[in-house]
């Protein structure tokens, strides 16, 4: 596992997307949200990622992070993504 891709916890994605849906129009940049969820860069790039290529989260063309209106939450693809990375792991 490459450890600059760290998969962030389900609670940590679950209290980010609250965070956006509790505030909308929220937009941050990498560094603002590092301080507002006090995260290192590493795990701060990793949730953005994960929130982004699940579509909930947009990237601006000024880098800053927004939500997608039309997003769902990712529990359920994190849970299946976590089954299926615990399931090669093992092998």
């Amino acid at each position: 596992m490459d450890p600059t891709r760290v998969r962030p916890a389900s609670d940590l994605l679950q209290r980010i997307q609250a965070e956006f849906l509790e505030m909308p129009g929220l937009r941050l940049t990498e560094p603002q949200a590092r301080r507002l969820w006090n995260l290192d860069a590493i795990s701060c790039s990793s949730v953005v990622s994960v929130l982004v290529e699940g579509g909930f989260l947009f990237r601006t063309s000024e880098g800053s992070f927004m939500h997608v209106e039309q997003a769902k939450p990712l529990k359920a693809e994190l849970t299946g993504f976590l089954s299926r990375r615990s399931k090669t792991s093992a092998a």
